[in-house]
């Protein structure tokens, strides 16, 4: 799935993530901001990437900013976001 325009999806609130994605250059690249990043920054990570994966995005810049959001909260913003950034949402 192309991105094809910037993007972005949730709000900086407690227990939230806000994603933003935009076109990349040639691989994805995730760029992670949390309050919890020593303890589930690995996790995080994983989540966002298997969105990408499943989705077929191969090439994006993502920047992921978590409030302490829950894993299905990470997921549906991530989603989110990269629809709209395909232009279907």
């Amino acid at each position: 799935m192309e991105i094809k325009k910037i993007a972005s999806a949730g709000t900086m609130e407690s227990s939230d993530v806000y994603v933003e994605i935009e076109p990349g250059f040639g691989e994805l690249d995730i760029q992670l901001e949390s309050v919890v990043k020593v303890q589930y920054g690995a996790a995080i990570e994983a989540t966002v990437r298997d969105v990408l994966q499943e989705l077929e995005v191969t090439d994006a810049c993502v920047r992921v900013n978590d409030r302490g959001a829950l894993d299905c909260v990470i997921r549906a913003r991530v989603e989110t976001a990269v629809l709209r950034g395909k232009g279907d949402a």
